[in-house]
């Protein structure tokens, strides 16, 4: 077995935007031709997250609903007295979902459910470039 690393951009455009990557990291399991392991990916940065969702029109605008409910933008947060930046809302956000998702391989294809779709949210107030680094490592062909 042999440990395969990738690191993919993204360009987003902040406040919550919500990308759907499933279909790059597909490519670079197939690319490296892993019939059989683990996927692991990691975006680098605080105020960016990874997550699975249907990716439909109508989830995303819940997805972003939710999180404008329960972490919202236009509260003035700590963070923002001591940096200024204005940003607490987007490091809480990304601390809620988390920088990291696993997902196994079989038969050369991602294990998702049948609607499930890998994202990347971006939550800063600006937008970003944002790099994904993708770990995979398992039995090739």
């Amino acid at each position: 077995m042999k440990v395969h690393t990738h690191r993919l951009e993204e360009k987003t455009q902040g406040f919550c935007d919500i990308i759907n990557i499933t279909h790059k990291v597909q490519d670079q399991v197939k690319r490296e031709k892993i019939r059989r392991g683990l996927v692991c990916l990691f975006v680098s940065g605080s105020t960016a997250s990874l997550t699975t969702i249907e990716y439909e029109p109508g989830l995303i605008r819940d997805l972003k609903d939710l999180l404008e409910r329960l972490i919202p933008s236009n509260k003035r947060y700590h963070h923002d007295e001591r940096w200024g930046d204005d940003n607490g809302f987007s490091h809480l956000r990304a601390s809620l979902l988390g920088p990291s998702l696993q997902i196994p391989i079989e038969a050369g294809q991602l294990l998702l459910g049948t609607w499930q779709q890998i994202v990347l949210l971006d939550f800063d107030n600006r937008p970003r470039t944002r790099e994904i680094l993708i770990q995979m490592i398992g039995e090739t062909e």
